[in-house]
């Protein structure tokens, strides 16, 4: 197994902190009604875990 480069020593990439900052999140009448539909994380899944759900319909965090 290959050893991985220490992050700080990497430049190529940006690698953001996440945000203090509150976030808003809107849903729209354009966005699908099921958190599963166009979404590349599902793509190929029969089932999804509640986890999965949850995450994806706001409640992760």
């Amino acid at each position: 197994m290959a050893k991985l480069p220490d992050f700080k020593q990497l430049n190529d990439r940006l690698i953001n902190e996440p945000s203090d900052e509150p976030m808003l999140v809107i849903k729209t009448n354009l966005d699908p009604d099921s958190v599963t539909e166009e979404n590349p994380y599902a793509k190929g899944r029969t089932n999804t875990s509640k986890e999965f759900v949850s995450f994806f319909e706001g409640g992760g965090r």
